[in-house]
């Protein structure tokens, strides 16, 4: 005796036509649809598969295939997905603080200017953060990656050569931050960065990152002192936003040298290594390299002030100290700073932290 399953096309053995099954009432009788709309009772015995409607047995070799292929699919991309992401070592010794990353870690911690670089976005706050990653080349903007990355969790955006490494150096990053319960809400992030090519091609670019337990060039796009927000503040930031864009008005906010070097609210990394302020040295005497620092310090520490920054950090070098030196004689013109060493942890003993302490009312 044959088994029917619901919607097998059959046909009548007594009588021309057929239907097909909807309903199975027992094992020896089920209910048939025929042409016409009609649902009646038959025997199971007087019924045989329509076996025209049928996939052939080539074909559900196929589909079978298919369907294990596809299956198969699924799964690798699951792990793909898993394992581009992970927990921070938000305990470990000198971690950074909390807020957002991005870092560029190289594969190869031993010889680190050479060889692919992981794209590497850091939440490093206890809340859930949907992302959208964004690169500029020229005037055109291209989503790079988008999704969800969990309470202190980080996620690789990509894995790249050192060839294609110059197209992710220009974008934005943008993000909300989501918590089942919380005493706080956190604004929005958008956040653009920019980088020199030339920095990932000097060993002192890369430090030590407590959260990833790895050498890597690190970008700070928003500590959470930034990212906190009282919900009256929410509330007038949203006001007058609303009132602004009822009003068409456009807020136009003036450009500051310094803000290519922004890595947080009102903080700046500045390296005065010649090989990032000019790419080709040829020809230029020690003397012309140091005044070409030195004026390069000076017009980002005066634009830093007119900004309305707190902090920027001067990575000068190690060196024979007369850059470093330099810097420290000339912050005496001004009186509205104070300096100090800058993390050892980050910089080493190469750079110094100029902290304004007279800012704009």
């Amino acid at each position: 005796m044959a088994n029917f399953n619901i919607g097998d096309k059959v046909n009548f053995i007594s009588s021309t036509g057929g239907g097909k099954v909807t309903k199975i009432i027992d094992s020896k009788m089920v209910m048939v649809e025929i042409e016409d709309g009609f649902e009646i009772p038959s025997l199971v015995s007087d019924l045989v598969i329509d076996f025209r409607s049928q996939p052939t047995r080539q074909q559900q070799i196929v589909d079978a295939i298919q369907k294990e292929v596809k299956a198969q699919q699924r799964e690798e991309e699951e792990q793909r997905e898993e394992a581009r992401r992970g927990e921070l070592h938000r305990h470990a010794k000198d971690a950074e603080k909390e807020g957002v990353y991005l870092a560029f870690v190289p594969h190869d911690q031993q010889w680190m200017l050479t060889g692919p670089i992981d794209i590497v976005l850091l939440n490093n706050t206890s809340y859930e953060m949907l992302y959208t990653f964004t690169v500029r080349e020229a005037e055109k903007l291209t989503n790079a990656d988008y999704g969800q990355i969990a309470a202190f969790g980080r996620v690789t955006v990509e894995s790249v050569s050192r060839d294609d490494l110059e197209y992710w150096l220009k974008g934005v990053v943008q993000a909300v931050f989501c918590k089942d319960e919380a005493k706080e809400m956190l604004l929005p992030l958008n956040s653009p960065y920019e980088l020199r090519s030339a920095r990932f091609f000097k060993e002192g670019s890369y430090t030590m990152s407590g959260l990833l337990g790895e050498k890597a060039v690190m970008v700070c796009l928003a500590d959470l002192v930034t990212l906190r927000s009282s919900d009256g503040d929410f509330a007038r930031l949203m006001k007058e936003g609303m009132k602004t864009a009822s009003a068409n008005n456009a807020i136009v906010k003036p450009d500051y040298p310094i803000d290519k070097h922004r890595t947080a609210i009102g903080e700046a990394v500045v390296d005065l290594h010649i090989g990032e302020l000019v790419d080709n040295i040829a020809g230029m005497s020690s003397h012309d390299m140091f005044t070409l620092q030195m004026n390069y310090f000076r017009k980002m520490l005066d634009s830093a002030i007119a900004a309305d920054y707190s902090k920027v950090t001067f990575i000068h070098g190690v060196g024979n100290g007369v850059l470093k030196n330099a810097i420290i004689e000339e912050l005496k013109n001004y009186k509205n700073t104070e300096n100090r060493m800058a993390s050892l942890a980050h910089f080493g003993v190469g750079a110094i932290d100029v902290v304004i302490t007279e800012r704009k009312k």
